[in-house]
């Protein structure tokens, strides 16, 4: 197929599978001509000997070339197919012919032709085997000299299984590689699409999130003047305390409202810069505990010490994910919420917040957060937004309730040295 050779990445990666064939196809040969000297004396044994030695060379060259200084056209690519029809077709006339039966093997750049170059290049390869075969029956050197017939016909039915089988072989090792590679490719296609899916709506609500942040600030503003207003009034009339206590309450929670949209603002500056940051895990949820602490001072949330002391890379939409589950938990459990962490797989962190409330069923009828479900204290986004920052940064998060409360478990990659991901 046209997608693995029409970069240089793609044919790097298509050098190694030509190379395995190329020194199959000579393996396969030099075993023809030792089994056949056994049985009969070759009439041109040392040029067909020399021609597979060179076929060999060849092939290591092209392999070269190919890794170290790849083309970014297919048409090297066919050129050396090309090429191996030839070489093939040269050693068959030395060693009888169409009347060889390894002469199955010049369907072997054919197959690979179909899989790794486009449409009218396989077709002219293809062309170009035929007409090699076609060659074959119309001009070919004797195996032997001497009569041989009956050792002549048992080594042709000996060459016809051994033939077909390596061929098999070749195809299975080669051509299924490809179409594996292939097929795990298309599945690669298939997540990309669905995460660019998820993104898209991720924009969206930021948009919408930016355009409603823009317009409360009028509102707000209108509504901080009014209640300046109203308070001289109240001092010019003398009306009772109840009513300065509502202003005093009103004036909080315009200031609560201004600090979120301050917030949001933040991290959509953040968020554009996409800076991370390496931290142990100890140190980062320290930090969260910080910030958990600040937005509920009474909150009932249990940090689990010690912490591991691995490296883990970071950002703000990340705290604020772990931050979206915990409000998930405390309004779903106000009693008890739980914060662990520990190492899982090799390589990998695992953060958990646990729960002893109903949990969300919704959510968890399959994987949480993949899609934007209905909250009864909420928008519903949170926990989708949470997930999807989750993957962003190369982890994962899964989630399992019972009868004693909800569990989510957050999958993350550790960091190297240098602050990237292993």
């Amino acid at each position: 197929m046209e997608w693995l050779t029409h970069s240089q990445t793609g044919i790097r990666q298509a050098a190694r599978y030509l190379l395995g064939m190329r020194l199959a196809i000579v393996t396969i040969q030099l075993v023809a001509l030792a089994v056949a000297e056994t049985m009969i004396t070759l009439a041109h044994e040392a040029e067909a000997l020399l021609l597979c030695l060179a076929y060999g060379v060849l092939a290591t060259l092209g392999w070269l070339w190919f890794t170290r200084r790849p083309p970014a056209s297919s048409l090297a690519v066919s050129a050396g197919l090309l090429a191996d029809i030839a070489l093939i077709g040269s050693w068959l006339f030395l060693t009888g012919g169409y009347t060889n039966p390894l002469v199955s093997l010049l369907l072997l750049p054919i197959a690979v032709a179909i899989i790794l170059v486009p449409l009218r290049q396989s077709i002219a390869i293809t062309a170009s085997g035929i007409a090699a075969y076609t060659a074959l029956v119309l001009w070919h050197t004797p195996v032997t000299h001497g009569q041989h017939s009956g050792n002549l016909a048992q080594l042709h039915l000996f060459g016809m299984w051994a033939t077909f089988a390596l061929t098999a072989a070749i195809l299975l090792l080669v051509v299924g590689t490809l179409a594996r590679r292939l097929r795990s490719q298309q599945l690669q296609l298939a997540q990309f699409r669905e995460n660019r899916l998820r993104d898209e709506q991720i924009i969206a609500l930021g948009l919408s999130a930016a355009a409603v942040g823009h317009r409360l600030g009028t509102p707000l503003n209108t509504m901080t003047l009014l209640l300046d207003e109203i308070r001289s009034a109240t001092g010019r009339t003398g009306d009772s305390g109840a009513l300065k206590e509502d202003l005093d309450t009103m004036e909080q929670q315009i200031q609560l409202c201004s600090q979120h949209l301050q917030q949001l603002t933040r991290a959509a500056v953040e968020a554009r810069s996409a800076q991370q940051e390496t931290l142990t895990v100890e140190d980062w949820l320290l930090r969260l505990r910080e910030s958990a602490t600040l937005l509920w001072p009474s909150g009932p949330i249990h940090w689990q010490q010690p912490f591991p002391n691995v490296p883990v890379a970071v950002d703000a939409t990340l705290d604020q994910a772990i931050l979206n589950l915990l409000a998930n938990a405390l309004t779903a459990s106000p009693a008890w919420v739980g914060v662990a962490a520990r190492t899982g797989a090799p390589g990998r962190i695992e953060i958990v917040v646990e729960d002893h409330g109903e949990g969300l069923e919704a959510a968890l009828e399959g994987a949480p957060g993949e899609e934007i479900v209905d909250s009864r204290n909420g928008l519903g986004v949170g926990l989708f937004l949470s997930n999807a920052t989750i993957q962003r940064l190369g982890g994962t998060l899964r989630a399992r309730a019972d009868e004693n409360g909800t569990t989510m478990v957050i999958d993350l990659p550790e960091a190297d040295s240098n602050g990237d991901s292993v």
